[in-house]
């Protein structure tokens, strides 16, 4: 395995460039674009082992890996007393444990968030 496997990678769509963007999030600010998926995905692949280059040269640690990580399902989150009453209140209104109640309300933003994302891996 590669050190640049440990490090996801992520292009999309964006309306806003009217190109593909691919971006390493984790590893290196800002990321590359273009007209082609499969293209701005390579690129960003040698985007992501030149940065590793770099590191490896300069002799810095390279951030904790954000690949293959797995996820508990659970998060904390932090919201004012006024806003946490609120959302519980409603809750109860809605029949709804008060984490049903965020799940349902947060559930579509993501889905049509992550909808404009498109993920690729390559293996090998």
């Amino acid at each position: 395995m590669k050190a640049s496997d440990r490090y996801l990678k992520v292009v999309e769509w964006s309306r806003r460039d009217g190109c593909y963007v691919g971006t390493c999030p984790g590893l290196m600010f800002g990321g590359v674009h273009g007209s082609s998926e499969k293209a701005v995905y390579a690129e960003l692949c040698d985007a992501v082992e030149e940065w590793i280059r770099i590191h490896a040269k300069d002799k810095a640690p390279l951030p904790p890996p954000t690949a293959g990580k797995s996820y508990s399902g659970k998060f904390v989150l932090r919201v004012g007393k006024d806003l946490h009453k609120r959302l519980a209140v409603e809750a109860l209104r809605q029949g709804e444990s008060l984490n049903a109640f965020c799940v349902k309300k947060l559930a579509p933003g993501a889905a049509a968030n992550s909808g404009a994302r498109k993920r690729i891996g390559r293996t090998g």
